[in-house]
């Protein structure tokens, strides 16, 4: 039988087909031919079995893989040859030394104030229990005051500005992944080409087979166990025959232990009495 060579699943596509798996191990009961989930093999025996035979599985939808693929990197290798210039116009016009500045000052304004306030407010009222005639006692307590209301100004301000900053972010993010996954139509078909195949001539098929290998035993009876083994799909395995079972040997040599004379058979020069 002949075999063509798989492509070797990339690891970014391994959560991709524990995806697939946990869907149709979550989805396993509405399906008739896997109603034997839960009785003769679990859930987690069933992944376990999946992930270990992962080359086995993804050979099956191995063509529509090998297109996806190429489909991707054709579309990374297009968006690699964007010019540097282009690429980076957008972020050197919106990052200014506006930016640079203004973050400094919302950082350092509520600090500097609520130092100045704390101080001004210390001395004049220190001056003030002193000598209460004094007035730039109550002059410092004002400065004080006034210090203060800025710090809480700054801070206010430092608060929506994070708030802003934030949403942007989340935005920003949440933008990045529509336009991920809002992929070209030739990689989008591609992809999905894929996973149907993966799913209905990889995946279930292999989840049948499990389920009918008469050697599986019950669940319940090993609870936490995962059997290592995969069962056949769809071909075969080498058979390995021991010596016993090859072609009949010969007749073996029969060996004779030599023949011991007494001194009465000895040769010609000794004769019998």
């Amino acid at each position: 039988m002949q075999m063509t060579s798989a492509p070797h699943l990339q690891a970014e596509d391994r959560p991709e087909y524990a995806r697939i798996l946990g869907d149709a191990l979550r989805h396993a009961h509405e399906r008739p031919d896997l109603e034997g989930v839960g009785d003769r093999l679990n859930t987690e025996q069933l992944r376990t079995m999946a992930l270990n035979a992962t080359a086995l599985i993804t050979a099956a939808a191995a063509t529509e893989y090998e297109h996806y693929v190429k489909a991707r990197a054709e579309l990374r290798t297009a968006s690699a040859t964007v010019p540097e210039g282009e690429q980076y116009a957008d972020t050197s016009s919106a990052a200014g030394p506006g930016a640079g500045i203004g973050a400094v000052l919302t950082v350092l304004t509520p600090i500097l104030a609520g130092t100045a306030a704390a101080i001004f407010l210390l001395v004049g009222y220190l001056l003030r229990a002193v000598s209460p005639s004094v007035a730039f006692g109550t002059t410092m307590i004002a400065a004080g005051w006034i210090f203060a209301a800025v710090a809480a100004a700054a801070i206010l301000v430092a608060a929506v500005g994070l708030l802003v900053t934030a949403l942007r972010n989340g935005s920003t993010s949440r933008a990045a992944e529509d336009e991920e996954d809002e992929l070209p139509e030739e990689v989008a078909r591609a992809r999905e080409a894929w996973r149907h195949a993966l799913l209905e001539r990889g995946i279930l098929p292999f989840l049948r087979d499990a389920l009918a290998d008469p050697s599986a035993g019950p669940a319940a009876r090993t609870p936490h166990r995962s059997p290592n083994r995969i069962p056949k799909v769809g071909y075969s395995r080498p058979d390995f025959s021991g010596p016993e079972d090859g072609p009949s040997a010969g007749p073996r040599p029969t060996f004779t232990s030599p023949d011991f004379t007494s001194p009465d058979f000895g040769g010609p020069d000794h004769r019998p009495e």
